[in-house]
């Protein structure tokens, strides 16, 4: 009833929106987000296209090629190296990585009058379905004062036992941007709940169903599961604020008669500011399931009640003279310096001293005597970062970027950070060629969480070096044709990652992972055929494991009905080479190497109409409408979680411009 309410709400809304009154010219809304840490602003296209929007809710669409536990909102991770971001101290929110908000990919707007953008997705049968809820407003105070808000809340029953997420983030912005001053906040909460399954006890259900329960075959929720009464919490606070003051001069100039003064910022003194909070709990309260699934306890037989916690507090000030002011300022320079306070509290250690350096050792069985501790431990580290940067922005023949910093203090002391990239355009004929190379040098500590844990089934306390990664690049791009090519590759030394016991590990060898992606488009009148290929190879793959061929296909139609409705009609289709990919651990919220089972050579297909009628979008979507029919039945994602079958998916947007 629930829903069927929400459905007539946003269709009432859709009616008013298209054919509310015209409204008057207004300038067009844009949107941008931010550099860290200096804050630098670029444009970034508006959330209102109409090209593709079925896939907002499908999580094979984050990457070319993507992991994850199945169901919307659940734990995930790109099979694709390059498209891997940086890991985080509070490595525990990396698996929700697409639906956290962060400063980096957080949207900005100058929408002139107030905007609303609420969209509501669906999909799956009553007992299965999953819901999506996404509302963003932006309004103008005037020309220099924004403020805007967002809200998300995501609950997905999914399509297998134990499974649903139940996800809500919102945040809070504003932003003044003035000749001299510049301020831009951004207030952001969440809080993630995500039944654990453990996976499917027999894999056999989904790879060999008629052999199954007489040939008679099984719903997907009937299917058993490893673990029926565990999840996880992952909870987290971001506030960030940029502000800078612009010193520069007034430039006079006369246009018809008229005269024009015109403020030209020569110098920048910036200040950034960003407090972060994160909090973790894993529950398991079936004491069989806990002991039949996990190699160790070492507190509870009862189950598992794990929590840490994080915070951190980062001021970065910077100045920067600014490109542009004269002839002779062809780049911009900045320098900055970062003192950041992070502290980590874990739960108390009540394991001997032999087992807290030894946690592969089973503890059950025997009686052991704890020697338990009163609280909690809490680890600080204070770091002092130094920066600078310079880059050219403006121009369209020529622009780079070089941010580099060096550690002087904390764990941190000695570590460094330098990326860049340049590009380039020129004319051949009647096309344009763009080109690009980039690349980085990373000398890092790894993750806290790397290096110490305590829970009820995973205890480690490791003496990490620090990791090395220098990667190296170029791209090839002509626009008209449609095409776009990316080669490059990274060697890595200490990588970390998860073993086959799940427990993290380093691997002090040099290895060496390439990558070469092509993207390109065909159009012969309303058919059109967007493809994109990843080839990657990894010089160990037993630590990298890594799709060897990674592909997307999307070939539709699209075209106009009675001028108003534009319309997109196809079907997709991504794919990757078998390999063995990352199993999933629940208590630790990590993707650990296995090598009991090859993952891929399935065919995940999607058949759908995609539509949009002045400010109103929708569309119709039939996931994985193959299952069943033809690619096999290999259709998991990682080891022991499948894909969700053949569901029908609906989804609405509608852009109320006041």
């Amino acid at each position: 009833m629930k829903r069927i309410s929400v459905l007539f709400i946003i269709g009432i809304c859709c009616v008013f929106s298209v054919f509310a009154k015209k409204k008057p010219v207004i300038a067009e809304p844009y949107a941008w987000r931010n550099t860290q840490p200096l804050g630098n602003r670029y444009r970034v296209p508006m959330d209102t296209l109409q090209l593709n929007f079925y896939q907002t809710d499908q999580p094979s669409s984050y990457s070319t090629a993507y992991g994850y536990t199945g169901n919307l909102g659940g734990p995930g991770f790109s099979k694709i190296f390059f498209d891997r971001p940086q890991m985080p101290q509070f490595i525990f929110k990396a698996p929700f990585h697409p639906w956290i908000t962060t400063p980096e990919n957080f949207d900005f707007y100058n929408t002139r009058i107030p905007m609303t953008l609420l969209s509501y997705l669906t999909g799956g049968s009553k007992v299965k379905k999953q819901d999506d809820l996404k509302a963003v407003f932006s309004g103008n105070v005037n020309a220099k004062l924004g403020f805007g808000a967002n809200i998300q809340y995501l609950y997905s029953r999914g399509s297998y036992d134990h499974q649903a997420t139940n996800e809500l983030s919102w945040q809070l912005s504003s932003n003044y941007i003035g000749e001299k001053y510049q301020l831009q906040v951004m207030f952001n909460t969440y809080n993630f709940v995500c039944q654990e399954n453990g996976g499917l006890a027999d894999d056999n259900y989904i790879l060999h169903p008629t052999e199954m329960d007489g040939g008679t075959g099984i719903d997907s929720q009937s299917i058993p599961i490893n673990l029926s009464d565990a999840y996880n919490r992952v909870r987290g606070q971001n506030y960030y604020a940029t502000q800078r003051y612009n010193v520069g001069f007034y430039k006079t100039e006369t246009k018809d008669t008229t005269t024009i003064e015109t403020f030209v910022p020569v110098t920048s003194f910036i200040h950034t500011i960003e407090y972060n909070r994160n909090f973790r709990r894993f529950v398991n309260l079936s004491a069989d399931e806990d002991q039949k699934f996990f190699k160790n306890t070492y507190f509870n037989k009862n189950g598992s009640n794990d929590t840490t916690s994080y915070w951190s507090l980062k001021n970065t000030l910077g100045i920067s003279l600014l490109e542009g002011f004269n002839k002779y300022a062809k780049m911009g320079l900045a320098a900055y310096m970062t003192y950041e306070i992070r502290q980590f509290k874990l739960m108390p250690d009540t394991v001997p001293s032999a087992f807290a350096f030894a946690p592969e050792t089973p503890v059950l069985g025997e009686p052991v005597t704890f020697i338990r501790r009163s609280s909690s431990r809490y680890y600080t580290e204070n770091l002092l970062w130094i920066g600078a940067e310079v880059s050219k922005r403006q121009g369209k023949i020529l622009t780079y970027t070089v941010n580099g910093k060096l550690g002087l203090t904390g764990p941190e002391v000695g570590s460094f950070d330098v990326n860049g990239e340049i590009q380039t355009r020129f004319p051949i004929f009647k096309d344009t060629v763009q080109l690009r190379a980039y690349g980085f040098f990373k000398n890092l500590e790894p993750a806290f969480y790397y290096k110490h844990y305590v829970s009820n089934h995973f205890i480690w306390n490791n003496n990490f070096n620090k990791i090395r990664n220098f990667r190296v690049g170029g791209e090839f791009a002509i626009e008209r044709w449609g095409t776009r090519l990316n080669v490059g590759v990274e060697n890595v030394q200490n990588y970390v990652y998860f073993d086959e016991n799940c427990m993290p590990r380093q691997e002090s060898s040099i290895m060496q992972v390439f990558s070469a992606k092509l993207n390109q488009s065909f159009k012969v009148g309303i058919l059109n055929l967007d493809l994109e290929a990843v080839y990657q190879k990894s010089s160990r793959p037993s630590i990298i494991p890594l799709p060897d061929l990674s592909a997307y296909g999307n070939l539709y139609l699209s075209f106009p009905i009675a001028k108003v409705l534009n319309t997109q009609i196809g079907v997709d289709c991504r794919y990757h080479t078998e390999y063995y990919a990352e199993g999933y651990q629940p208590a630790t919220l990590s993707f650990y190497n296995q090598r009991e089972f090859k993952i891929g050579n399935y065919p995940m297909m999607n058949v759908y109409a995609n539509m949009k009628l002045k400010m109103v979008r929708f569309y119709v979507l039939y996931s994985n409408f193959n299952q069943g029919m033809f690619g096999g039945n290999n259709y998991f994602s990682m080891l022991h979680y499948p894909i969700n079958p053949a569901t029908l998916q609906f989804g609405v947007s509608v852009d109320f411009a006041n």
